[in-house]
């Protein structure tokens, strides 16, 4: 073993079970915190992916605001689309904006 390797392992708190400090189990909230950081960095990456098909889309001539609405509006169960139409109807209706 290295040095190194050696001063990592002095650096390194020993579980012999256990830890709660103050009633808050602390191997267990770094195991979860631990797995949300993992996810964050997932999400991150997923994230970057996705503004790179937004770009390749737009770049083929595709409206990225209407992307983003036909996105969300997969989203929701039909009745609902039904709903939020018929409102935004209603409200260009009363602003004079009806079709």
């Amino acid at each position: 073993m290295t040095l190194a390797a050696e001063d990592n392992q002095d650096n390194q708190p020993q579980s012999s079970g256990p830890t709660s400090v103050n009633g808050v189990k602390a191997d267990e909230l770094k195991r979860l915190v631990d797995r949300i950081e993992n996810l964050e960095e997932s999400k991150a990456g997923m994230q970057e992916d996705i503004k790179l098909v937004k770009a390749e889309a737009k770049s083929e001539g595709f409206d990225i605001k209407t992307l983003n609405t036909i996105l969300k509006l997969r989203k929701m169960d039909a009745i609902t689309i039904e709903a939020e139409e018929m409102l935004l109807a209603v409200y260009k209706s009363a602003l004079g904006m009806a079709d």
